[in-house]
């Protein structure tokens, strides 16, 4: 059960540079479940859920991203949501 969930919202250059799959591929190695998603905007919408500690640790890796992004903004909020199974990206 995840202990807490958090919405990320990374602006930036983060859209076409594997910002979403690197950011699954951490947040399974954290043990968070949740999902990335692009948003119109250019903007990428991160849903995490999971222990404290871990879910501050992939806060503080999305606002540098993979090796091709540029994060320029990252806001979060605390979301009372049903945890979703696994992590997905969209």
């Amino acid at each position: 059960m995840a202990d807490v969930c958090f919405k990320f919202l990374v602006s930036g250059r983060v859209q076409g540079v594997w910002y979403r799959d690197s950011t699954r591929r951490q947040a399974e190695q954290l043990g968070i479940i949740g999902s990335a998603v692009n948003l119109p905007d250019g903007r990428v919408e991160v849903i995490a859920c999971g222990e404290s500690q871990a879910v501050e640790q992939l806060a503080c890796w999305l606002h540098q991203g993979p090796p091709a992004a540029k994060v320029t903004a990252v806001t979060s909020e605390s979301i009372a949501i049903a945890p979703p199974t696994g992590f997905s990206i969209g």
